[in-house]
């Protein structure tokens, strides 16, 4: 029989399943405590669980964990790690930090099934989806690794988050828990390429999150070259989802606008941008693209983003072009992945030989 996933239990389902182990209700919270606040890596390390307890645990129940197999410090200080999950898939999460504290950009899923042309991520195809406890382990590996606290959350790494909808609010409603990490929801950004029944049933959820957008192109034509989403939620619906989402939540969106050169960042396109998010008091991050390989696309010039910029705010469009890190340790999402997934068939082919 299959262990239960103890750590992507919500609080609920935990107090549950310790009632059904004939314990009282308040061990329930203990464990929560001691998976979600201190990251414990094994039942053993609960020391004020009774030991009979910890057997039933290890028993019946897994901790869900990852392993370090690759770690890369960048000259700016931002940590790449590649997790090995217990299956053998990898998954990537980025620390980068900033004046106002350390944030964490996980990964929602083993690959991912959007096909946006840019990104290294998704030249695999999706394998799985992530548990909401293999999310969380994320933030838990990296915190222990580096003996600092993770105040920020990003769920903009491998994978479509709207697209793993279920797993992915159960992480985010684990790691506010009070009894948890605790980090609020306004630490909390979710990116999305433009899912629009998933956004607009995360507008009904009311989380006070921060949503953001891979928009990338203004116009359906170029964002369809770019990004296959488009083909099924055009921005004639996309954009009035968007609205929406505002309207319910009271949240401003961010629209991420990867800077390709010759591609999205003309004069014509600023136009197309601001006429298309007129009204909405967006805000747009200007993304200079880390190199991809296999892909077609280079990133702008410095020059060309700031002139971009400008031309968008002397149209009444807020916007800031997003720090470029860890650009010397294939910080792009996906690529060290592809890395490690090279390195392992470069193996086998040697073996076989």
């Amino acid at each position: 029989m299959d262990k239960i996933r103890i750590t992507s239990l919500s609080s609920s389902e935990l107090k549950e399943f310790v009632l059904s182990l004939g314990q009282p209700a308040f061990r329930a919270g203990q464990i929560f405590r001691w998976l979600h606040q201190r990251g414990a890596a094994s039942f053993a390390a609960m020391t004020d669980l009774p030991k009979a307890l910890i057997a039933r645990l290890d028993e019946q129940c897994e901790i869900e964990h990852l392993s370090v197999a690759r770690k890369q410090v960048s000259r700016d200080g931002t940590v790449k790690y590649l997790f090995r999950l217990p299956d053998g898939n990898c998954i990537e999460s980025v620390v980068m930090r900033y004046h106002y504290g350390n944030t964490i950009c996980v990964s929602s899923e083993v690959g991912c099934r959007m096909g946006c042309r840019f990104c290294a991520s998704t030249q695999n195809g999706l394998v799985r989806p992530l548990t909401s406890g293999e999310i969380a382990a994320q933030v838990y590996a990296a915190e222990a690794d580096l003996g600092e606290r993770i105040s920020h959350i990003v769920l903009m790494g491998i994978g479509e988050p709207l697209d793993n909808y279920d797993n992915v609010l159960a992480f985010v409603r684990l790691i506010s828990s009070p009894d948890g990490l605790n980090i609020g929801m306004r630490n909390i950004s979710l990116s999305t390429c433009g899912l629009v029944p998933r956004i607009n049933q995360l507008a009904e959820e009311r989380l006070g999150l921060t949503l953001s957008v891979s928009l990338h192109a203004p116009s359906d034509a170029l964002r369809s070259s770019m990004m296959p989403v488009n083909d099924a939620y055009p921005l004639a619906q996309l954009m009035p989802a968007c609205r929406a989402y505002q309207e319910k939540t009271g949240r401003r969106i961010s629209f991420e606008y990867a800077m390709v050169k010759g591609t999205n960042d003309t004069p014509e396109c600023a136009q197309q941008l601001a006429k298309l998010l007129r009204g909405m008091g967006a805000h747009v991050n200007l993304i200079p693209i880390n190199p991809v390989d296999g892909s077609p696309y280079s990133a702008s010039d410095a020059a060309n983003v700031e002139s971009f910029k400008e031309r968008l705010g002397r149209l009444g469009v807020n916007a800031t072009v997003r720090r470029r890190l860890g650009t010397d340790i294939s910080a792009a999402c996906g690529q060290l992945r592809q890395e490690e997934a090279g390195r392992v068939k470069s193996n086998e082919d040697r073996r076989q030989d």
